[in-house]
Order: structure tokens, then sequence, then C-alpha cells
């Protein structure tokens, strides 16, 4: 069975939970961007929570079914419509044979994750389907959807219902601004003590340059370094270092001047001062926050950013558990 694209949207792409193991050697995770969301799709399905999905950013795709299945879409709000008829969010519904499957202008949040009962067969690199469109990796062919191409589905695995829905209280309520929790980094030092406050007390707007690589944020006022005598392999800009490893979630300040968070297909290690690192437990928010959107950074504690993690593992067994 084959969904063919009729429109691909913005930019969908073919979406796991990631490939594992592999940073070090220079190929990131990949994966969706809103893990809890692409997982709660697949849940409600009943198909495997790793499954591959369609990750919809900003405009969704339109997708004619060859056969019946059942989907289900989680994450920012595009309301679904089949052969133009609204179907509901968050709750399984039924894709008839040769209907068309479009959405709506997004109203809130930035990515879609749209399930297929069975999960979308595209061969697995690295033990991962997800797409990393740099490095022509995974998904279909490395690349995003195009008009015309064609999306093989695996055997359903029959435990779906229509009508399933998730339960109020797991589904997320997004927002026009976002307080993302922070741990400083090991070059926070490098920053000027008000330059720090100041980094953390101004609100930063979201550029158009937010991708699955990284959010770029302007608008706050340009960071403060210590003055310094360059250490041989960094360059003379205070923001630059000797070349490090970057986590996910990283934040780095390019001579002072526009914060960005490296997200799931960012680059594994470079050579600017990575100031703070955004908490993992707030890394799916950051991919459901729009171009021009606000964003305050939240200094916490190591001890904080894990028991933040713990709690985003309760939400997670909720949907595990969700009747």
């Amino acid at each position: 069975m084959t969904i063919e694209v009729l429109k691909p949207g913005l930019a969908t792409s073919v979406q796991d939970i990631g490939r594992q193991g592999y940073y070090h050697l220079g190929i990131p995770p990949s994966g969706g961007m809103d893990q809890r969301s692409l997982r709660a799709a697949n849940l409600l399905l009943g198909n495997p929570e790793g499954a591959a999905v369609l990750e919809c950013a900003l405009m969704g795709p339109e997708l004619r079914f060859a056969e019946s299945r059942l989907v289900a879409a989680c994450g920012s709000e595009m309301t679904p419509r089949i052969d133009g008829q609204p179907r509901p969010l968050n709750e399984v519904f039924r894709v008839p044979a040769g209907a068309t499957l479009s959405f709506d202008f997004v109203k809130a949040g930035a990515r879609l994750y749209l399930a297929i009962e069975g999960g979308i067969d595209v061969p697995e690199k690295l033990g991962s389907r997800s797409t990393y469109t740099l490095g022509s990796l995974g998904g279909l062919e490395g690349r995003p959807l195009r008009a015309d191409d064609r999306l093989a589905l695996l055997p359903p695995p029959g435990a779906a219902r229509e009508g399933r829905r998730l339960p109020e209280a797991l589904i997320p309520s997004f927002s026009k601004h976002y307080l993302l929790r922070v741990v400083p980094g090991i070059y926070d030092h490098r920053l000027t003590d008000e330059s720090r406050e100041r980094f953390y007390e101004e609100d930063w707007t979201v550029a158009s340059e937010a991708d699955r690589i990284g959010y770029r944020l302007k608008g706050g006022t340009p960071l403060s370094f210590h003055e310094r005598e360059p250490p041989f392999g960094a360059g003379d800009d205070p923001s630059n270092i000797v070349d490090a490893c970057y986590p996910i979630g990283s934040i780095q300040v390019p001579s002072g001047s526009e914060p960005i968070i490296l997200h799931r297909d960012a680059v594994s290690g470079g050579g600017y001062a990575m100031i703070g690192t955004v908490i993992s437990a707030d890394m799916d928010w950051v991919g459901q926050i729009q171009p021009h959107q606000l964003v305050r950074f939240v200094p916490i504690t190591l001890e904080e950013a894990l028991a933040a993690r713990a709690e985003y593992r309760k939400v997670l067994e909720g949907l595990r558990k969700m009747p």
C-alpha cells in the first residue's frame, strides 16, 4: 500500500525517534523535534512508539491514500481534512481508500506529527528511518518530501481503533512566549557578570532561521565577554574557543550577538563557546516555537534539570498507559 504526495508542504520529512550512537562520528540523532508528540501519535494507533511518521513543519502536505488506513495527528494545531471535511487532532480517524488528506494552516505550535497505521516503510539507515537532510541520510532518499513521491507503508498492527483520543491532560498547550530552562555551560565564565544577568532577564525573538539544525534568536542585548589572550587554535572573536563537542540543546552566541539553540540535525562540534544548554525536557517545546515568537531563558541547576527529566519520563509513561 502506498500514499501519493500531491503537495509536499513546507518541509515535510520522514522521522522516527532518531538514530543513536553516531554523534561522535559527526552524524546527529535527527528524529522528531517534538518527541512527545511523535510518540503520542504512534501510541494512539498501537504502532511501536518509535515508528516512522511524517513531521510537518508550519504547513502540512496533501496526500492521497490508495487504501483505507487509520491515522493520528498530534503536535501543532493544523486541522486535518479528508476531502475538505475537518477531522480531529489527537484522535484516531480513518482515511478511506482514494481520499485526500490535507491540513489547514497552523494556528499554534510549529510541527505536526502524522502517524499512519503500521508506520512508514523506508529503509533503515544506521538503525533509524529518520531523515538527515544535510547528510542525505535516511527517510525518503535523504530529503524532504516532493510532489509525486510515493510512500510505502508497513502492515497495520491491528491494535488501532477509530475514535481513540489522547486524554486532555496529555495534550500540550502552545504559547507565544516560552520559558526555556537552561543549565549554564562550561564557557559561561567567559561572560561578564552584567552580561550574563541581562541574557537571562531579556526576551529573545525567534528569527526566520529556525529549523531542524538550530533556532537563531534576535532582539536581545549583545553579550560582553571578559578580555583574554586568544588561546592557540581559537579565533580572535571573543566567542571563539578551541573546537569542542556540542550537545543537542547547546546555546552558541557567534560574535555575542544572536544566540543559536542547536537541535536534532546540528553538527557535533565546533569553535563557538556554549554558554548553556536547554534541558532535554524542554527541547520538544523548542521544536514547536514559531518564528517571531518570544523566548526567555531560565537558569537552573543540574539537580533541577534531572528532576525535570524525571517528570518528562512520567509524561511519556502516561502516554504508554493511556486507555
